[in-house]
């Protein structure tokens, strides 16, 4: 088996409180999926071509609040992993300006898990 500090993933996290079709929810697992390679491939290069190597590993998963999801955006930004949290403008569901979900990586797994180890997937 290969050490995770050498395996790396990306990991999406969802806000289930706001109640997303199916629909939008992809849309906006599909905007973090998109947005935080973009900055990894920027920023985290080597971290970045490893994983397109390894077959870009994802895992989608869920908190039941705001606030937790600002507290592992926090975690990610401080670990230094590549980052975003998506904003939705509103034009169909929800409010505008609502965050819906953040994206974490594609980082070194045992980076990654630091922040998303305990949470459930979606």
């Amino acid at each position: 088996m290969i050490d995770d500090d050498f395996r790396f993933k990306q990991c999406i996290v969802v806000r289930v409180d706001l109640g997303m079709s199916k629909g939008k929810l992809a849309s906006q697992v599909g905007h973090a999926a998109v947005s935080t390679a973009e900055i990894a491939r920027k920023n985290k290069w080597k971290w970045w071509n490893l994983w397109i190597k390894e077959g870009q590993m994802k895992v989608v998963l869920k908190v039941n609040s705001k606030t937790e999801l600002e507290i592992l955006f926090d975690r990610a930004k401080n670990l230094d992993l590549p980052c975003v949290q998506i904003v939705d403008r509103g034009l169909t569901e929800i409010q505008p300006g609502t965050i819906t979900c953040i994206g974490i990586g594609p980082a070194p797994i045992a980076k990654v898990d630091i922040v998303t180890g305990d949470l459930t997937l979606l």
